[in-house]
Formats: C-alpha cells, structure tokens, sequence
C-alpha cells in the first residue's frame, strides 16, 4: 500500500469516527505524500456517504440473507424484470 493511499485511509477512518476528527496533520500528510485537494475531497465525501448509508440502513432494521443462494434468486428476479421494461 503507497504512503499517499495510508494517509487517505487515515482522513477516512477519522471521518468515520466524527467529521471533526480529521486534522490539519492529515490533510498535511495527504498532501505530502501526494494527494490532491479533490482526491482528499472525495475520501472525506466517500467515507461520509458511506457512514451516512450504514446509518440509514441500520436505522430501518434492514437485514441481508447469510446464504449466498438468496443472492442468486434474487439476481435472477432483477434481471427478468429489467429485461421486461426494455422489451419493445
């Protein structure tokens, strides 16, 4: 793993943590070893979305099949109906 992709995991797990837990140091750091102001944007957004997300889900009680067959059936499902709204 690069220094640079280090650091934006750290600015990430901070944002994760609290969105003001991400310091000055790691924004310095990011850039030191080679982010750019967008790839430090987008870390913080991404790890923000997905804390966001997690959230939401958590909050509705959602739940996910542990049998990889579900995952199958259900795929099977989406695609025939995805090929029923295209068809002429």
């Amino acid at each position: 793993m690069s220094d640079k992709l280090r650091a934006l995991l750290s600015i990430a797990h901070h944002v994760r943590q609290g969105g003001k837990m991400v310091t000055t140091e790691d924004i310095w750091l990011a850039r030191e070893n080679g982010a750019t102001d967008k790839e430090i944007h987008d870390t913080v957004l991404i790890a923000a979305a997905f804390c966001m997300y997690n959230r939401y889900v958590d909050g509705l009680g959602t739940w996910a099949p542990k049998e990889n067959e579900a995952y199958l059936e259900m795929g099977r499902n989406i695609a025939e109906k995805r090929l029923w709204l295209f068809r002429p």
